[in-house]
């Protein structure tokens, strides 16, 4: 794991002040090209790029499937992608940073409301976040990194990046990769929850996010439309369920 973070001296100041090698958490400037016309260029993580790239192209509605990607090449923190879709130039004009915020409201016009009647128990959503917490290794570290989980049956995949929305984007396509039935899971993980975490949840076709912290009011305005259970401040024993409570088993 030491790829994912290295040591730095520093002085460590308490009641005496001491020198001290610290764990500092690794993060780069990615570009991502697709189709040689749109490019991105993101401050994340250096590593599980691919799971990246797929990740966000099926959350920013660039591809619907596996079938729609025909080559991924990465070059140092360089990522070429191809794809092949009928609408793809007119897509990309609604595509913005994972790490950005905008048009929120005009692309949740093009996002079709999340049909699933996947249910889940409380327990499983508590023991979740304890599992959620084990699998964050770098964070353990550095306390540098978000951490994302998608679970669906006996899968749990989680993945942690130095940005909220990236880490999201690595889960779903390591999910992707791994064939999930992205309607019949959920996600759990470490971040607020605002528009655009959740127009990309909605466009995949996840039911659920839940996360130990806070939702906003942009968050809540799409999960209520596009029909999604949004979760918050899972901590302990407790949480919060905003929107669509009835995917939620309390008994």
């Amino acid at each position: 794991m030491s790829f994912l973070y290295e040591r730095v001296a520093a002085i460590n100041v308490d009641k005496d002040s001491k020198s001290v090698m610290e764990k500092i958490v690794k993060d780069a400037e990615v570009e991502l090209i697709v189709n040689e016309t749109l490019k991105r260029r993101f401050s994340i993580s250096p590593h599980s790029l691919k799971e990246f790239a797929i990740g966000y192209l099926l959350g920013e509605g660039l591809i619907r499937s596996l079938e729609n990607v025909k080559e991924i090449l990465i070059e140092d923190n360089i990522i070429h992608v191809k794809v092949d879709m009928e609408d793809f130039d007119i897509v990309q004009e609604l595509v913005v940073g994972s790490d950005c915020f905008g048009g929120w409201r005009q692309k949740i016009e093009f996002i079709n409301k999340v049909e699933s009647d996947f249910t889940l128990d409380k327990e499983k959503l508590l023991k979740a976040f304890v599992r959620l917490k084990e699998s964050a290794h770098t964070w353990q570290k550095t306390g540098g990194t978000h951490v994302a989980a998608l679970i669906y049956k006996n899968k749990f995949l989680s993945r942690e990046d130095v940005s909220r929305h990236v880490a999201i984007d690595k889960v779903i396509g390591a999910a992707l990769l791994e064939q999930v039935d992205f309607k019949n899971s959920y996600i759990a993980y470490s971040g607020r929850m605002p528009a655009d975490m959740l127009i990309k949840i909605a466009r995949v076709g996840i039911p659920i996010i839940s996360s130990n912290a806070a939702p906003t009011t942009s968050g809540y305005s799409v999960a209520s439309e596009a029909g999604i259970t949004m979760v918050g401040f899972v901590r302990g024993e407790r949480f919060n369920i905003y929107t669509c409570p009835e995917r939620i088993r309390l008994d």
